[in-house]
């Protein structure tokens, strides 16, 4: 078996199909909404609701799949051991615990998604969360799945959460209750390997939050998640406390949000300029 499987090689069958992070970005049709017009679009009273938390719950399902592919990765890629290049057996028991939540989680999202009237490949799914999974160091792998995307899934499963309690649909609420418990250990996890491996080496500590930062910057899609009302997906602060993230680095996420809403906020506006000149 392949080491350090490349994206392109992931098993998928013909109901999949691939989207690059970057087309989602730099959709036009995204940066010409205004970051209300976003917000209103998941609120349960809100006529495209129904679509909006189907892709979303999509977007779940793809990721769980990506998730347990990147946590049976880390078992497999590295040899067993304590160098730089190589992951404790204690880590590797961690993963394959991991992997037994995705897949479950895997389970629950297709279960999930039959229930709110969906179906696999109705939506395309983008594979950046496995890329994050395949860097070299398997410190700044962990930071860039467990403390970066799957601290995105706390925030995503505590505010699906809540629509499923404010829409009334208890099965949603359970389940997405159920999975968050499940990625606040993940993200846990995460947060101890990083202080584990990187206790002599502060240079190395630096460089994987720095990768989680970048990773962090880009799934924030322009606004897409942040503490203020006009983000879809709210960060979700006490859940993320109980994984192991400071008040300091949860202030500092926030502030990179802001900074990914006001980008947003000028590629909407200069799309609708372009949009305005080509119609007159």
């Amino acid at each position: 078996m392949k080491q350090i499987l490349p994206v392109e090689e992931l098993a998928r069958d013909d109901r999949f199909e691939k989207i690059k992070i970057e087309e989602v970005i730099f959709d036009p049709r995204g940066a010409a909404q205004s970051s209300k017009e976003r917000q209103s679009g998941f609120k349960p009273t809100d006529i495209d609701a129904p679509d909006a938390v189907r892709g979303l719950m999509h977007g779940i399902f793809v990721g769980e799949i990506q998730a347990l592919e990147v946590a049976g990765r880390t078992c497999w890629d590295f040899p067993t051991g304590k160098g730089s290049d190589q992951a404790p057996f204690e880590l590797k028991l961690d993963m394959a615990r991991q992997c037994w939540d995705e897949a479950r989680h895997v389970e629950i999202s297709v279960k999930l998604s039959n229930h709110m009237g969906s179906e696999i490949g109705e939506f395309a799914e983008q594979t950046l969360l496995y890329e994050a999974g395949c860097n070299i160091d398997p410190v700044l792998r962990l930071c860039g799945v467990n403390r970066a995307l799957e601290g995105l899934a706390i925030d995503v499963f505590s505010t699906m959460k809540e629509f499923g309690n404010e829409s009334g649909d208890p099965v949603l609420e359970f389940c997405e209750d159920w999975m968050l418990a499940d990625e606040v250990t993940h993200v846990k996890m995460g947060s101890d390997w990083l202080r584990r491996l990187t206790d002599k080496d502060p240079e190395r500590r630096e460089r994987a939050l720095e990768f989680q930062r970048t990773v962090d910057a880009i799934f924030n899609l322009g606004g897409f998640r942040g503490d203020e009302e006009e983000n879809v997906i709210q960060l979700a602060r006490r859940f993320r406390e109980l994984a192991g993230f400071t008040e300091e680095e949860n202030d500092s996420l926030s502030a990179l949000a802001r900074e990914s809403t006001e980008q947003a906020r000028e590629m909407a506006e200069m799309a609708t300029a372009a949009l305005n000149a080509q119609s007159q």
